[in-house]
């Protein structure tokens, strides 16, 4: 596969249709966008792809798709998330034979799951499948955070070769850093606003949510960053962080994920990339004065 050494890596939305069956002109359209702006890689199945309310036959048919418009140009990272390490290696295996170049797993959730246990599910991953194995940490959604010095083992026997860090903890993000340097070891910072920090303190790469909407900006900032233009960088960071409000649209009416995946969705349908902004159930679809609002982002934005 095309090494995944760094860059701008969106996690890919995933279109459907009214009726909740996955859209793939949509998808198809979406996963060439990304590319023709240039990303580095395209992540298929991770949290802003929806991927805990996907049916086992979408997730993989999402991910044929993706790899088939690819087509080798940048490798296709695929979320193998799900409760237990059996249910990971099962999604793991499917992803292998759809096309999958690497796979991404979070620690078990909703399990009680202590992270002396955590290096055990992670080999067994690794074992299973011989693809490369990223670590995702994402405690809002998994409640563990994923400890430095699992990590640093994970790294230094090859278990796992890049680590998304969704946590929000630059200090901690900075901590696995100093701890794998030697090892080859690949970071790449999830967060939509403090991408130019992360970026700073020696992250490789980038995988942002709003990165389906605007991948041309976080290349920029990518671009800026690797020419150490922070200046280029914190103004491109400035203008993506004001977009970035619009997952706020929803407000009070619907929980935050909602509002912020039918906001990307919204966008990505008002810049004519995919056919409709429906969600998964349960979640409530925005309504005509929300979509509204994510349009004038887009507007000031200087994307439509």
């Amino acid at each position: 596969m095309t090494q995944l050494v760094g860059g701008v890596v969106p996690p890919v939305c995933t279109p459907l249709t009214a009726e909740r069956e996955l859209d793939v002109p949509s998808l198809e359209r979406l996963a060439a966008f990304l590319l023709d702006a240039g990303v580095h890689g395209l992540f298929v199945t991770g949290s802003t792809g929806e991927v805990a309310y996907l049916p086992d036959d979408v997730r993989y048919r999402a991910l044929d798709v993706v790899a088939g418009v690819a087509a080798g140009q940048v490798p296709v990272l695929a979320g193998v998330i799900d409760t237990t390490t059996p249910r990971v290696i099962e999604h793991a295996r499917a992803a292998e034979a759809a096309g999958a170049d690497a796979l991404v797993a979070t620690a078990p959730f909703y399990v009680p799951t202590h992270p002396s246990e955590f290096g055990g599910h992670f080999r067994a991953i690794r074992a299973a499948v011989d693809l490369p194995l990223v670590a995702y940490d994402i405690p809002s959604s998994v409640g563990s955070k994923l400890p430095t010095d699992v990590v640093a083992d994970l790294a230094e026997d090859g278990t796992i070769v890049a680590l998304k860090d969704s946590s929000g903890d630059l200090d901690g993000l900075r901590a696995v850093l100093e701890s794998t340097e030697a090892d080859g070891f690949r970071c790449f910072s999830g967060s939509e606003t403090l991408a130019d920090l992360g970026l700073f303190i020696g992250a490789h790469g980038l995988v942002p949510g709003i990165g389906n909407v605007d991948p041309h900006g976080y290349l920029r900032l990518f671009d800026a960053a690797g020419r150490a233009d922070w200046d280029t960088a914190r103004a491109e960071q400035a203008r993506l962080r004001r977009l970035f409000r619009m997952i706020r649209v929803g407000g009070t009416r619907m929980g935050p994920y909602s509002s912020a995946i039918g906001a990307f969705k919204e966008g990505l349908r008002a810049r004519g990339v995919i056919a409709s902004a429906t969600t998964s159930r349960p979640m409530i679809p925005l309504n005509d004065t929300e979509r509204a609002a994510v349009r004038r982002r887009l507007d000031e934005a200087g994307l439509l």
